[in-house]
């Protein structure tokens, strides 16, 4: 069983990775995608950082805290990008979800 004291940030996690990834495929579409390169990049990462710590987390990981930490910076990278370009729904939504994964896996990592 996971604990719960990781739930709520695996939830934030997995949820912020989906959003990043429909984001970044969003950017690619968009009529100047060549300008949205680090916004993909940072989307992507971001997406795969969260996939990791959701991982960790499920299993009760000893390096789980640390993870988180590293989580909740991309996240805020990646929400601080998006937030530029919050024109566009899709990045104002993952601005969104991304400061709140940010948030919930700060919360982690300094328990």
């Amino acid at each position: 069983m996971i604990s719960q004291h990781f739930q709520e940030c695996i939830d934030a996690c997995q949820k912020c990775a989906v959003v990043c990834n429909h984001c970044a495929i969003s950017c690619t579409q968009e009529e100047h995608a060549d300008h949205m390169a680090y916004c993909i990049q940072l989307d992507l990462e971001c997406a795969a950082i969260c996939n990791a710590a959701a991982q960790v987390m499920s299993l009760n990981g000893m390096y789980a805290e640390q993870l988180c930490q590293l989580c909740s910076d991309i996240c805020n990278k990646c929400a601080d990008e998006c937030e530029r370009h919050s024109d566009m729904e899709h990045c104002k939504q993952c601005a969104e979800a991304c400061r709140h994964c940010a948030e919930v896996c700060g919360q982690m990592a300094s328990a």
